[in-house]
């Protein structure tokens, strides 16, 4: 298993491909839901593309760690990923030649997790992945070009925004969460 993960000539985007295509032939539904999510995977060394003392959920606390958003579809006949990025931390993207030693492409930029969500959701979008939803934590959720992004493709969400972030109304205007009828508790 270490020699096809290390040393084998593979396409793991459209292995990634493949799945999601599998996932929404065998589980796909239009009432589906789409969830972002990162996650962090402990890690000892700082040569591993991606690693550094950053927040992990897993640890519930900030550790030597990479970190990955997920893009998951759920529906009434399973559940299953379909999409990943890895996040790197901008310590990293600034550094090329600690990128180049971890074989991270000199075109790789830093990106944020809410912007890796848009791409996978992108992707799930044109290969036709049949949702109704997307959600998302406060992580992705306050995040308001995700928001914007999400409505301008009339793209239903249900996502955590802090109570102070603003919401575009049904009139255009914008109000404070907490302010909105339909608003969180506070």
């Amino acid at each position: 298993m270490q020699r096809l993960l290390r040393r084998a000539d593979w396409d793991v985007d459209g292995l990634r491909d493949d799945v999601r295509d599998y996932v929404a032939g065998h589980l796909g539904d239009r009432e589906g839901v789409l969830a972002a999510d990162d996650t962090g995977f402990l890690k000892r060394g700082t040569r591993s593309a991606g690693v550094q003392r950053q927040y992990s959920g897993t640890a519930g606390r900030t550790e030597n760690c990479q970190v990955g958003t997920f893009l998951a579809y759920a529906s009434v006949h399973g559940h299953a990923l379909i999409d990943r990025e890895l996040y790197l931390p901008q310590s990293w993207t600034g550094n090329r030649d600690r990128c180049r030693a971890a074989g991270i492409p000199d075109e790789v930029e830093f990106t944020t997790k809410p912007r890796q969500a848009q791409a996978m959701i992108a992707r799930a979008l044109e290969a036709g992945v049949p949702f109704r939803w997307f959600t998302a934590d406060e992580a992705f959720g306050q995040a308001k070009y995700l928001r914007v992004w999400l409505e301008e493709r009339g793209v239903f969400h249900v996502v955590a925004t802090r109570c102070n972030d603003t919401l575009i109304t049904t009139s255009g205007s914008e109000e404070r969460a907490d302010a909105h009828p339909r608003g969180g508790h506070h």
